[in-house]
């Protein structure tokens, strides 16, 4: 079995910008190669939120009514008092679902100048960090966050879209310690993706937390050539578990236990940030059990969606960029 090395962030940057400058009107791959980060939301073009790890413009797609409507009240809100901090977050959380990541990113930084002990704002940011490829600066805000929440009492987080059910399936703790470890992940940097995970893993918050957290722990054992620790890290997963909404993560660790075919598994439509997540899963699946043909076509494909600010979506962009 491979085991695979993490890329560190200035290598990640430096590529990023390299392939930007080949496939976009951005500055050359040579002026840039030494640039901090910053320099990767420099060459976005106007109207575009992110150059893509394989050097592709994203745009957002047009937001549905609903989503304006409920962008408009947020700002309303925020209007009436914006010092108030539930109104940044949630002015912050409805402009990026509009798919305004970098305004989003703004009006979360607004709220960490106002209120730099509130983890939420860290939270918040890092995850359209994320959706930016902007890692780095993810892990910094995760990491704020996490020595944030030290021995404070955790709460649940209310949904911005709430699922079927209507009851949300994660709390601020378990949100910080999941990203912390997605933001890890991305750079390959395996140890510090595991402690992560592990934390969240451990909080035991409900059987939706457990079944996301166990998914990418068995992944990173995996990634680290450690296939045994892989397997204990899923035994307690079970098909009965009461899984309210992360079904797609459920099944991909009932798929790694071999209770789902492949097959039946990529009967999912990638352009869903849920059916992302499943190809990913099972294309990293194959990477990982040495059938590197398979990982990288079925990853090509979904990466041609629509899908650009899903987790799996990006996490196949750092897979093929590196390959």
């Amino acid at each position: 079995m491979k085991i695979y090395k993490k890329i560190s962030l200035i290598t990640m940057a430096a590529m990023v910008i390299s392939c930007s400058a080949e496939n976009t009107d951005t500055p050359a791959a040579e002026e840039m190669a030494a640039a901090p980060a910053e320099a990767m939301t420099n060459a976005i073009p106007e109207g575009a939120q992110a150059i893509s790890l394989l050097g592709k413009t994203l745009i957002s797609a047009p937001a549905g009514q609903k989503v304006i409507d409920d962008l408009a009240a947020a700002k309303a809100v925020y209007d009436a008092d914006p010092m108030d901090a539930q109104n940044i977050i949630w002015y912050g959380r409805r402009t990026a679902y509009t798919g305004e990541f970098l305004r989003a990113i703004e009006i979360f930084s607004e709220g960490v100048e106002k209120f730099p002990e509130d983890s939420r704002m860290y939270r918040h940011r890092g995850h359209r960090y994320i959706s930016t490829r902007q890692f780095d600066k993810a892990i910094a805000d995760y990491e704020i966050a996490a020595k944030l929440i030290e021995g404070q009492e955790d709460s649940i987080e209310e949904d911005g879209a709430p699922g079927p059910a209507g009851i949300p399936v994660s709390s601020k703790h378990s949100n910080i310690w999941y990203h912390l470890g997605l933001s890890y992940y991305l750079v390959h940097d395996w140890e510090n993706a595991l402690k992560a995970y592990q934390t969240g893993h451990d909080l035991g918050v409900n059987d939706d937390n457990i079944v996301s957290t166990a998914h990418w722990i068995y992944m990173i054992h995996n990634r680290m050539g450690n296939p045994e620790l892989a397997k204990a890290a899923i035994e307690h997963i079970t098909a009965d578990m009461n899984v309210i909404e992360n079904f797609s993560y459920h099944n991909l660790v009932l798929f790694y236990k071999g209770e789902i075919p492949p097959e039946e598994m990529l009967n999912v439509d990638p352009n869903d940030p849920s059916g992302a997540a499943v190809a990913y899963g099972v294309a990293n699946w194959y990477l990982y059990n040495d059938q590197p043909e398979k990982a990288y076509e079925l990853m090509e494909r979904f990466v041609a969606t629509k899908s650009w600010a899903s987790f799996g979506f990006i996490a196949a962009e750092v897979e093929l960029m590196m390959k």
